[in-house]
């Protein structure tokens, strides 16, 4: 009895002794990557996504989530980021999250060195796109079961999103929505 008594002492403090397993995964980033680094890493959790989409009138080949034509922001808790891009212009598009809703996939397209689609998937099934389907694929997911997307980054030129990645995480439980 004292033999197994002296093996789970010694499980259990090695078990206490053992790192916190990470939950964070990061999908690298797709595009050419010119221009100025961006990042909507924030606290909380994110509720909501909008994009202005520069809309397709001749001027241009393809659709493409435009620069200064263009922004992004990412809501945490309720709360927008600042700007990615610079003044708003073209069609506004907003997603926010229902409660316990988050995102646990971004695809999209990214073409001639710029970002011309973007998705997002949620727990829930519902999706948000903008831009257009030009140009090659990419998909990112987390790689820990129930991780969710908790921040973009990637860079901006002034005209055009050029790359783009997403850093996944086990969002804290305790604390609240």
């Amino acid at each position: 009895m004292l033999h197994y008594l002296v093996v789970f002492s010694c499980l259990y403090a090695m078990s206490m002794a053992m790192p916190v397993p990470d939950y964070y995964s990061y999908s690298p980033a797709v595009g050419e990557g010119s221009g100025t680094e961006f990042s909507t890493a924030r606290e909380g959790r994110i509720t909501g996504v909008r994009v202005y989409e520069y809309p397709y009138y001749g001027y241009y080949n393809y659709n493409y989530i435009n620069g200064y034509l263009f922004r992004l922001q990412v809501q945490y808790d309720g709360n927008w980021t600042e700007l990615v891009g610079n003044s708003a212009y073209g069609n506004l598009k907003t997603m926010t999250l229902f409660d316990n809703e988050y995102f646990v996939q971004v695809s999209g397209k990214y073409y001639s060195g710029y970002v011309s689609e973007l998705m997002f998937v949620t727990n829930e099934g519902r999706s948000f796109k903008v831009g257009q389907p030009t140009g090659l694929s990419f998909n990112f997911y987390p790689t820990h079961d129930g991780s969710e997307l908790r921040f973009l980054s990637g860079r901006q030129n002034g005209f055009a999103l050029t790359s783009i990645g997403a850093h996944w995480a086990v969002f804290n439980n305790n604390s609240t929505r």
